[in-house]
């Protein structure tokens, strides 16, 4: 199989062709290497096995087309973005490129050099707004949606906030009418939160990863003053591993005819939804510590709660997370230890 991966050298890029070179894939991996860590996910990657690379950016048109002209891929993970709605915030244009326009010039690539590739686009349960109309209950430790007990559903109606919202919305609607209009075999994944090795977080971006650091550091005695959070803590997201989510991208290609042109939400499903209350619970018993933190306000249309419900893809494919909140937690412990110099 040929098979190209914009955003390679990412978190999950670099995850996603980790496997495809232990099984012998014909891999490419397009990235402009500006994020920081994709450098050493680079060196990672060339340490197991040999590949294509383009250092690319996804905004530069004739770049995109000529590798996508030169390795005509079967398949295309498009994971190349701008990842972090404060960035969208302060820079909207950027982000709109990299985004919006950086999806429609892969499309275009494959439109006219791959047109029977499958195409498999990271998109964000942002596309789906606040959620303020929903009935929320506030506990303890987490907000529910009482009226969603499995998680939000592709039903949900789409409401773009914020500029990365937007961007990615455009794109997310982009892939889906390429499949309609082109018959280009798109589908579209929704994700919630994603975690584990090779993501180098920050504190816009990588929620779990970063929190994991801000523990490491309290443990190690290194953190001089209490760290950050946004809003009240009882926010709830669902996380999804990064071996899950390797599975789920593979998967998806070996059922491409029953799922493309469709969306679907992508998370690590109720059982494995978290607080950020919840989540300091766990790294305090995983590493005996006590956390110290300031609240800050809210976040502009940062979401209560969202967790995915499953149900469509799950009943498509077979897929489902395999690994479970504590297990992934431990294991990014793990990670972080070993490269982040604790």
């Amino acid at each position: 199989m040929k098979l190209l991966i914009t955003g390679g050298c990412g978190f999950l890029g670099a995850n996603i062709a980790g496997r495809a070179l232990e099984d012998g894939a014909d891999l490419a991996v397009l990235d402009d290497l500006s994020r920081s860590g994709s450098g050493s996910n680079l060196d990672w990657l060339r340490s197991k096995g040999r590949f294509k690379f383009f250092r690319s950016d996804i905004r530069d048109r004739e770049a995109v087309e000529a590798a996508v002209k030169k390795t005509k891929p079967d398949a295309v993970f498009h994971l190349a973005g701008q990842v972090a709605m404060t960035s969208s915030i302060n820079d909207p244009i950027h982000d709109f490129e990299v985004n919006a326009r950086g999806s429609i010039n892969l499309l275009e690539a494959v439109r006219k050099h791959s047109p029977s590739a499958s195409v498999i686009y990271s998109s964000t349960n942002k596309v789906y707004g606040d959620f303020e109309y929903i009935r929320f209950e506030e506990k303890e430790k987490r907000y529910t949606a009482p009226d969603f007990p499995n998680g939000f559903s592709e039903e949900m109606p789409l409401n773009f906030h914020s500029p990365y919202g937007c961007s990615k919305g455009a794109a997310d609607q982009y892939m889906l009418d390429y499949s309609r209009i082109f018959g280009i075999k798109t589908v579209v994944f929704r994700h919630s939160s994603m975690y584990g090795g090779r993501q180098y977080s920050s504190f816009d971006q990588g929620w779990i990863g970063w929190f994991c650091q801000k523990a490491l550091e309290t443990k190690n005695r290194l953190l001089k003053e209490p760290f950050t959070i946004s809003g009240d803590g009882k926010q709830v997201r669902d996380v999804l591993h990064a071996d899950d989510a390797v599975e789920l991208y593979f998967s998806s290609l070996q059922h491409i005819e029953k799922i493309k042109g469709r969306p679907f939400n992508i998370g690590g499903g109720m059982p494995n939804s978290l607080s950020l209350l919840e989540l300091f619970d766990a790294l305090e018993k995983e590493l005996g510590i006590k956390l110290q933190y300031v609240k800050t306000p809210w976040r502009i249309s940062d979401q209560k709660i969202f967790v995915a419900d499953m149900t469509a893809y799950s009943g498509l494919t077979g897929w489902r997370p395999k690994v479970d909140k504590f297990t992934g937690l431990r294991k990014t412990i793990e990670w972080v230890k070993e490269n982040g110099h604790y």
